[in-house]
This record gives structure tokens, sequence and C-alpha cells, in this order.
């Protein structure tokens, strides 16, 4: 199972299509060990060959949308994102916490959308992020000090890498309530993020609006994401 699962991570994060000696070779496995594992998991549908390709099965997405961790909590949440999006015409997502990055649980966005390294299942690191902020500044403790503990990653030039200042925008979320970040994800591209809770203190997802710098505005835009991450707070509440 282990290698057939070295096998399926090859396509993250990106997906998209690879030959045979490519997953092979990305699985550490002999080529002999891969078309076996991939020839079963083709059979049992989670993974689709085309010609000399493999790409990830429709049984995959089958199994996902099943998860009820996410599945639950998307399916309370897609209102309040898409008045959200109705509010603003900026791309809306919903993300929650694993390990120390945010997985996309939910994302919309209009025709013009900006370009975003965000997906629907996807991951980037909390500290590159707004809701990834939101869902560190609300996290248990200790999480924080593992954080900052370990090699900040980067994915534009904005992206913070130094451990103090990075602590210093947690506490700023924490007291605000709201979290900003600028072109850390994306070049051109700001978010504005807010934690949302399900009882006690620790944000167990949180909204977000992704908005291209000549758009950004904050005192405009930061009321509508909180407002999106408290109803969608109450009714988690009144769900459990």
């Amino acid at each position: 199972m282990e290698k057939a699962v070295a096998l399926l991570d090859c396509f993250s994060p990106g997906g998209g299509s690879f030959r045979l000696t490519e997953l092979a070779r990305g699985a550490g496995l002999s080529k002999t060990t891969a078309f076996r594992l991939t020839g079963e998991l083709v059979r049992l549908g989670l993974l689709e060959r085309d010609g000399d390709t493999y790409r990830l099965g429709g049984r995959l997405f089958e199994l996902g949308s099943l998860v009820p961790r996410r599945s639950s909590l998307r399916e309370t949440a897609v209102p309040y994102l898409q008045d959200l999006f109705e509010a603003t015409r900026e791309t809306v997502h919903l993300g929650i916490r694993d390990d120390h990055d945010v997985v996309y649980v939910e994302r919309i966005h209009g025709h013009g959308a900006v370009q975003l390294p965000s997906r629907i299942g996807g991951r980037l690191p909390l500290t590159c992020t707004g809701v990834g902020k939101a869902l560190l500044a609300f996290s248990e403790g200790e999480l924080v000090d593992e954080v900052l503990a370990a090699p900040l990653r980067r994915l534009t030039s904005y992206s913070i890498d130094d451990p103090v200042r990075l602590r210093t925008v947690i506490e700023q979320v924490q007291a605000s309530g709201i979290a900003y970040e600028e072109q850390e994800a994306a070049d051109g591209v700001s978010c504005i993020a807010a934690p949302v809770f399900a009882g006690r203190g620790i944000a167990v997802a949180a909204i977000s609006l992704a908005v291209p710098r000549g758009r950004f505005r904050p005192a405009q835009l930061a009321p509508a994401v909180r407002t999106a991450a408290l109803g969608l707070s109450r009714a988690l509440r009144e769900g459990l």
C-alpha cells in the first residue's frame, strides 16, 4: 500500500499526466513494480491511462468528496461563500489546516479571476496565505512555535521568511481577528481572511478574499469577510 500511495503522491500538487518511467522515478520504484501497481490502480479506478501516460482517476474524486470533515463543512459554508462573492465579485476561498499547510476546500470566482496558485484540494504553506495565517493565529498554541522553528517557505519575494516578523504578524491577527497577505502567495494579488470557529477558540477553517492589488481596499472588504466567517461559525455551532 505504501508503494501504491507513493505512486499517487507523484501527482501532487498539480495533478497532470505522467509516463510510467516518471512515476517509477518519482515513487522510488523499479519500472517493473510501477507497471504492476499502476495496472492495479487503473483497474480499481484510482488511475486512468491515456496512451502511454497516467492521470488520477475519477474514483479518487468520488472518495475525496465523501470525507466527512470536508464535505459537511463545505455544504454548510457554500451559501456564505456565495453571499461573499456576490457582495464583492472577488475570488473567495474556504480552507482548512493540515499539518503546516492550508488545504483549499472550496473556491468561487468569476470569469475574470486573477491567476492564483490555489485550487480545490490543493495545499499551500500556512505562512504565505491569508487563510493560513488566520488558521495559524487561532490554532493550538504549540503549533505557532513549531511553524516558526522550521524553515519558512517562500512562494514569492514578498513571502515572510523572518520568524520574528511572522510572530508579530500572527499576534496582530490574534488581536484583530483579520489576516492580511500582500503578494506573498502570488505577485500582484493580496488577500483578506477571517477564522471560522465551531465552538472553542480553535479555528476549524478560514474564509478569504483574493483581490488584485489595484482593487485591494481592506477597509471596505474586511467587514464583508468577517461577516461571512461569523455567519458560518454560527451555523456550525448550531449544527453541533
